[in-house]
């Protein structure tokens, strides 16, 4: 079992104590998104966790408990969104100098192998055109080359809440939103990804995309995956999860996970967010959160049944769904 923490929130920024009180107990509950009532209990202990992959923008106060996590024996590694926009875009993430200090400090203890930096989204605007992009790479890569192995880049997507809420948050600014991969865009895509390509390798970076319908493997670009069962087996070796995560789109790359998140969750409040998409809903749960609880919201005091999976054999009992 692979746990994902989260793809749904930023756990490492607004949860480390709670995660860890999961960790020291063993387990957590996953309540599904789209029905309350479905509960499931996982088991989280070494025995039965692959690795354990943490996806954020401001790792900083999970640090001081990666001692105690690697006490307990647990796989990890980060997937650090790194991005340079301002607070049109991002309006609560700490500043840029103050995110690359981070990621360099962790990167520094667990090694750059475990650090993969997340250019995500790339979005593209009248005040962020392609050689904005180019020039905020160039500059950043050169700060992190020494404690990343691999630069990943996804493309902002029009499609969904995400969309409405940076159109939103873009008016009145005189800031026209551009999608990239329309087909008059070409010319600046070939141009954007090639310079990426050119900057990463001058850094010995790996370049890879997330989540793309477009095919770049002319310019030696592949596509990546962010639960990824190739790096965790090349990390840490063992057997790790190698079927495709169904519940992704059809351009992900990710193998299957247990994801420990919620929506609505996350307090950065970044506009292009596809995670977080009614800001009285977030408001409402910051209050529905309890350090002490097995899930991320309300108390969920009944009892569940506690899926235990080990990486080598399956324990007694089979893998289900509550409720």
């Amino acid at each position: 079992m692979i746990i994902s923490a989260s793809r749904r929130t930023d756990i490492p920024a607004f949860y480390s104590d709670w995660f860890m009180n999961r960790i020291r107990e063993g387990f957590f509950y996953r309540v599904n998104p789209f029905n309350s009532k479905q509960v499931s209990g996982f088991r989280l202990s070494p025995e039965c966790v692959e690795a354990i992959c943490f996806w954020t923008k401001n790792p900083k106060p999970l640090i001081p408990h990666l001692d105690e996590l690697d006490q307990y024996g647990f796989d990890y590694y980060f997937q650090f969104t790194l991005n340079p926009y301002d607070n049109k875009f991002e309006p609560k993430v700490p500043s840029l100098d103050e995110r690359i200090a981070t990621f360099q400090e962790l990167s520094g203890r667990i090694g750059p192998e475990r650090m993969v930096w997340r250019y995500d989204p790339v979005i593209l605007t009248s005040a962020t055109p392609v050689s904005w992009h180019l020039e905020q790479i160039e500059q950043m890569a050169e700060q992190l080359k020494s404690s990343t192995r691999c630069l990943v880049f996804s493309f902002y997507d029009f499609y969904g809440k995400g969309q409405g809420r940076l159109h939103t948050a873009l008016q009145g600014t005189g800031i026209n939103l551009e999608d990239i991969t329309s087909p008059g865009k070409a010319d600046e895509l070939d141009r954007l990804v090639r310079g990426f390509k050119t900057i990463t390798n001058q850094c010995n970076l790996n370049l890879l995309s997330c989540s793309e319908d477009v095919n770049l493997s002319a310019l030696g670009i592949e596509h990546g995956a962010c639960i990824d069962g190739k790096l965790i087996r090349e990390l840490f070796g063992g057997n790790p999860a190698t079927v495709k995560d169904k519940n992704q789109r059809q351009a992900c790359g990710c193998v299957e996970s247990v994801d420990m998140g919620m929506y609505n969750t996350c307090h950065f409040g970044c506009t292009y967010c596809y995670a977080n998409f009614n800001e009285g809903m977030i408001e409402n749960n910051r209050r529905k959160h309890y350090e002490d609880s097995p899930s991320l919201l309300d108390r969920c005091e009944v009892k569940i049944e506690i899926q235990t999976t080990l990486k080598k054999k399956k324990c007694s009992g089979n893998q289900q769904e509550l409720f």
